[in-house]
């Protein structure tokens, strides 16, 4: 179950747990419990105690067995979980339910599990083991049902899972053959049993290391006898298996074995022997059941606050996942509207440049203010002054427009009024009818002069802007720039650039 970041030292001792795991549960839990003491990463807390959990459960301490696994569920949900984590996450409860009894529970959640792809085909010897376990469980859940070529079926799944690369995927695998023999021989398969069971048998006894296995299987084996109603033979097998794991805590297989013995020692009519190892029996079993029913009760409780804490988790996490999407939306609106903004913008400054660019072509400048169209569209409101008057004042005004008067940086309502010899309220309201005032007007004269040089005049082009500006009359290079962009819908750097390209065609 180490997963591929794990360091050769924790996969070491990860191993040499699990192996412990089918040797003696308390030396198990004892040595598991001093690594997880000195190790911090989570998926190896999350490993290490289901082995503890196992341990618990092989010696018939189901709520402490539960205790341990709830001790992974408090993982704070928001820090996350890997998908190996939640994957171990619902397997470990998938084995809680079984352990318990709760069969339909925990083939729920198997279900569930194997129907993601990602586990199926991933090459994560961590989940790849993890999906072995998996399948060894739900063959445990089938044949619970009776549904044996399912179990086997399962079973046979379970191995592909599983490589030898360390003691736990021999260990399961020594597990699914032991299991395939109890689904052969309810199906009455006995000759393809016994050779399978006796080759168990065989390697195990070789080994010498794993004694709940080697008991388990020697159990099993006494079942074949016990058909064949060769009795003294099965309570041979049993006996030798019980020797095995006698001063071990494995309470469960141990419970299994003194209810084969009792109904053996029954069926040859040895009285004693019977009530003594019924006796033991129903004592040991009692003492489970009893843990059983405080670990189910333990565990559904938990499960439930579990749950319950998910939805609570999920409604923050959706409560706090619409504020970010209302803040996402609200960027994304305001964005927007900064983008049409800038496109409205925009085709004003193109809408600038098309109008300049199509007098410009006409190659004929016109007045800013005198023109025969504006003598036709005075302004109504300049009734107060004589039409004589006015038309003296556009006279001069156009005179005005002819010179290079507008490049003088002192031009100013008064100083102009005072060359034209014309009263500076009447000058300035001619002006006002026709531009928004007098700078407006000046700069528009100034702008559209310096533009006909450029236009006219290639040396203009290598010009720098701040010349120009200085040249045309402005006190500076960035009003130039203001105003020349106001004018014609574009910088005067881009503007110069446009000339030159139609200068290069």
């Amino acid at each position: 179950m180490v997963s591929a970041q794990s360091g050769p030292d924790f996969t070491i001792l990860a191993d040499k747990a699990f192996l412990k795991l089918y040797q003696n549960s308390d030396e198990c839990i004892s040595y598991t419990q001093g690594i997880l003491v000195s190790d911090q990463n989570s998926e190896h807390k999350m490993m290490l105690q289901n082995i503890i959990s196992q341990a618990y459960a092989m010696k018939g301490d189901y709520v402490q067995s539960v205790n341990i696994f709830a001790q992974n569920e408090n993982t704070d949900q928001e820090t996350g979980f890997s998908y190996f984590m939640q994957v171990f996450s619902d397997y470990n409860l998938a084995d809680q339910y079984q352990n318990l009894g709760l069969y339909n529970q925990s083939k729920r959640i198997i279900g569930h599990l194997l129907s993601d792809q990602r586990l199926l085909k991933s090459s994560d010897p961590a989940l790849r083991i993890t999906t072995a376990k998996l399948y060894q469980l739900q063959a445990l859940n089938s044949g619970i049902n009776r549904d044996y070529p399912k179990a086997l079926q399962n079973l046979g799944k379970s191995n592909q899972y599983l490589s030898d690369r360390n003691e736990e995927n021999g260990i399961i695998k020594m597990e699914n053959m032991i299991f395939r023999c109890s689904y052969l021989l309810k199906q009455n398969k006995t000759v393809e049993y016994k050779i399978l069971i006796d080759r168990i048998i065989s390697e195990l006894e070789s080994q010498k290391n794993k004694p709940f296995l080697l008991g388990l299987a020697y159990e099993n084996l006494s079942q074949y006898y016990f058909l064949k109603q060769e009795y003294a033979t099965a309570i041979e097998k049993l006996e030798t298996g019980l020797a095995l794991i006698e001063n071990l805590p494995f309470n469960n297989l141990k419970i299994k074995i003194y209810e084969s013995l009792s109904r053996n020692y029954y069926a040859v009519h040895n009285d004693e022997k019977y009530h003594q190892y019924n006796k033991i029996h129903n004592d040991l079993k009692a003492k489970t059941d009893s843990t059983s029913k405080e670990g189910i009760r333990y565990l559904v409780k938990l499960v439930e606050t579990s749950q319950n804490k998910n939805l609570e988790f999920q409604k923050h996490t959706l409560v706090r996942s619409s504020w970010y999407l209302i803040l996402i939306l609200s960027l994304i609106l305001l964005a927007l509207f900064t983008y049409l903004l800038f496109i409205k913008s925009k085709n004003k400054d193109l809408k600038k440049q098309f109008d300049f660019f199509e007098k410009q072509i006409r190659q004929n400048p016109q007045p800013v203010i005198v023109n025969k169209a504006a003598k036709a569209t005075k302004d109504a409101g300049s009734a107060k002054i004589s039409k004589e008057k006015e038309d003296e004042i556009l006279q001069k005004l156009e005179e005005f427009e002819k010179s290079d008067g507008y490049l003088n940086k002192n031009m100013s309502l008064s100083l102009l009024s005072s060359q034209m010899e014309v009263n500076t309220k009447y000058l300035s309201e001619v002006i006002n009818s026709k531009e928004k005032n007098f700078n407006g007007y000046i700069n528009k004269l100034r702008i559209n002069h310096i533009v006909q040089l450029l236009r006219n005049d290639p040396a203009f082009l290598n010009y720098k802007v701040s010349y120009l500006a200085a040249y045309s009359g402005f006190s500076s290079h960035s009003a130039f720039t203001t105003v020349f962009k106001s004018v014609t819908g574009m910088s005067p750097n881009a503007y110069i650039q446009e000339i030159s390209k139609t200068k290069a065609v």
